[in-house]
């Protein structure tokens, strides 16, 4: 499923027009990208977690070449899907 079929998807579900929905999607997701680019977490109870998580620098392989690289620290966005997710994925 891809943003567009995400916002056809949420205006059947919640009887609204496409373009609400779209504003309700990209709140959502201008909502969360902020909250973690502080460096907080955003928890959805059953849904999930998303956190942010610093890689430290390190020593890498250029795997054309062979030749050893630097890898710079970043932080990466990570996420914890939650019992009811795992569950409906994992339901027969």
């Amino acid at each position: 499923m891809n943003k567009s079929e995400l916002i056809d998807a949420i205006a059947a579900d919640a009887g609204i027009s496409k373009a609400a929905a779209k504003l309700a999607l990209e709140s959502f997701l201008s909502n969360v990208g902020g909250t973690l680019q502080k460096g907080g977490r955003v928890s959805l109870v059953g849904f999930g977690s998303w956190s942010v998580s610093g890689r430290a620098a390190r020593e890498g392989r250029n795997p054309q070449t062979g030749k050893t690289i630097s890898i710079a620290a970043k932080n990466v966005v990570k996420f914890k899907a939650g019992a009811e997710l795992e569950g409906s994925v994992n339901a027969k």
